[in-house]
């Protein structure tokens, strides 16, 4: 069994390097339609069973242009992290405030301030991945979502016992992963040929 978790495609928040979570549900930008098409051609020979999507707009976008011809099961726990105040804004308009240094200090283990923990919303990503595997048979699957989700499902489960900031997933960039177990979930990363 192997799922491909692909990161959505680019967005204009993207581009000015902001914290788009699940309070902004904004669209693909031109260079994230465009970006998308040309993976599209990469991705195209996996040809999943099953494709399992975040609600927001940019993964259904993305989805739409990678897989056409693919049902979409929208799943609501995929939806990236709630960044609460910092929400929409970058680390430049963050740099004087105290709240962000806190978080910036503590590894990104604290909550943000009227926000998500990372240790809540892994438990979030975890329980979605883990539901899927419970709800659907199939031998391939793609699941697009966001880049923190993707980082919490390969931090809790791929083999390598990576950090959860380790696993850096650019947008658009398909991860191939091999089932090595099901009941204890266990993936292997591999390279798609």
């Amino acid at each position: 069994m192997n799922i491909c978790l692909i990161r959505h495609s680019i967005t204009e928040g993207n581009l000015q390097h902001r914290y788009i979570g699940k309070k902004t549900d904004i669209p693909l930008c031109p260079e994230g339609i465009a970006l998308a098409k040309e993976q599209a051609l990469k991705v195209k020979k996996f040809n999943p069973d099953m494709l399992f999507v975040s609600p927001m707009i940019r993964c259904r976008e993305t989805a739409s242009i990678l897989f056409p011809d693919k049902l979409q099961i929208i799943i609501n726990e995929l939806e990236e992290c709630d960044f609460g105040d910092f929400e929409g804004k970058n680390f430049l308009e963050l740099t004087n405030i105290k709240a962000y240094q806190d978080w910036i200090d503590s590894n990104g283990t604290l909550p943000f301030p009227n926000g998500e923990s990372q240790y809540n919303f892994k438990q979030r990503c975890c329980k979605a991945i883990e539901s899927i595997f419970e709800k659907y048979q199939f031998e391939s699957a793609a699941i697009v979502a966001h880049g923190g989700t993707l980082m919490s499902i390969l931090s809790e489960y791929e083999e390598s016992n990576k950090s959860y900031f380790s696993w850096n997933i650019k947008n658009c960039e398909p991860v191939y992963c091999k089932v090595n177990c099901v009941s204890p979930l266990k993936l292997k990363v591999y390279n798609q040929q």
